[in-house]
């Protein structure tokens, strides 16, 4: 995963979104797809769900999986239609003013997700309120490398849609959609060499003539008992997953005892999001002897979600080259640095749509944003099952 700064941003970046850019633009995207991405062909299925939504003249909220880098401009190209698109912060950040502007015609607005952005939040609603293309959110809010497993939503998405319904003078619906990737030619002679390159990194004789899911697990467990011996001083007994989980949560322990934050039963990432919320607030105000720890935090904080990217057994369970391969992407990024992984063979897209979801009950009872939230996280994970 590729660390960011966590910090109050600097300022909030607004959409431009310009049809005529985007349509101009297409040329372009789909030759960085092919280049870059080495994406080789796009299938899509399901469109007719988001056409109907749309000729119906609602407000469309449209929730993929974020399982990589490319997800936005496979999307543009699946729909072939101008699209709103909430992005973090730091990626606007992160870029110069040229392709920050290029982001804000293709309809990027900026969100603090760490934050109650109130702007973006409000922007989000007003685009589901009012405006004739979709708005897409990634709900899962990072890139996990993990293609065939949906990673708990988030629950502002379904916040966002709930909230347009009850202001909106049109119906607001939700659609499922789920991105996988596949390889349409053989990446393992590439995906070895990168197994090599990181058993030399941690001063290991590389080991070609063993399996290859073997080599990741055996890596894995490398990598793990080095950080338990950082953090815990020892390496912990119990499977792969377990162990995972028990670095994860003892990290997240002594952050939370640091802060006074009452730990509880939501997930690592919302975990993680409250730490990191308290933290930055406390930067503001914060002595320079106390700075120095803080950013220790927020480093041990990404640390956290690193691991939590790693099920422990999501190889094991399904040893496909494309479970390996997403595994060794973030060994990639994760141990060798690297920007972003590199693609190591030609790969199909497949998107499908699922139907739509409305954000109010025909009943007339009040509908949940934990309700939406589920409806919403199951139906990408059917959608990927599907597959």
């Amino acid at each position: 995963m590729n660390i960011q700064p966590y910090q109050t941003p600097p300022q909030w970046w607004s959409p431009k979104l310009t049809p005529w850019v985007v349509r101009a633009a297409r040329p372009f995207r789909r030759r960085i797809l092919k280049r870059t991405q080495r994406i080789v062909d796009i299938e899509v299925k399901g469109l007719e769900n988001l056409n109907e939504a749309l000729a119906a003249g609602a407000g469309v909220l449209i929730t993929p999986n974020h399982s990589s880098h490319t997800d936005p401009p496979v999307m543009l190209e699946a729909t072939q239609r101008p699209l709103y698109f909430m992005a973090a912060w730091q990626v606007f950040a992160k870029s110069n003013i040229f392709r920050q502007h290029f982001f804000r015609l293709h309809g990027c607005f900026s969100v603090d997700r760490e934050g109650a952005d109130m702007r973006a939040f409000r922007q989000a609603v007003e685009i589901l309120q009012e405006k004739p293309e979709p708005l897409v959110i990634f709900a899962e809010g990072e890139v996990y490398h993990v293609n065939d497993t949906v990673t708990p939503f988030q629950d502002g998405p379904a916040a966002m849609a709930i909230t347009a319904q009850k202001r909106a003078e049109r119906d607001v619906v939700c659609i499922p959609c789920a991105m996988k990737f596949k390889y349409a030619t053989d990446p393992m002679p590439e995906l070895s060499e990168l197994m090599s390159r990181l058993e030399r990194q941690i001063l290991w004789r590389p080991t070609p003539d063993k399996p290859l899911a073997e080599r990741i697990y055996r890596f894995a467990e490398g990598i793990l008992g080095v950080k338990e011996v950082e953090y815990m001083g020892h390496a912990q007994s119990g499977t792969l997953p377990e162990r995972v989980k028990g670095l994860a949560v003892h990290v997240l322990e002594g952050i939370e005892g640091r802060y006074g934050i009452e730990p509880d039963a939501e997930r690592i990432p919302g975990r993680v999001k409250t730490c990191r919320r308290e933290i930055i607030k406390q930067m503001e105000e914060a002595a320079d002897d106390v700075l120095k720890q803080m950013h220790i935090d927020l480093d041990d904080l990404f640390m956290v979600v690193q691991l939590y990217s790693y099920p422990g057994d999501y190889v094991d369970a399904n040893p496909t080259v494309e479970r390996m391969a997403e595994t060794l992407d973030k060994f990639e990024e994760d141990i060798l640095h690297a920007p972003t992984a590199t693609i190591r063979g030609s790969r199909k897209a497949t998107v499908a749509f699922g139907e739509s979801i409305p954000a109010k009950l025909a009943s007339g009872k009040k509908l949940s944003v934990a309700a939406l939230t589920e409806k919403l996280e199951q139906g990408v994970q059917s959608l990927l099952d599907e597959m």
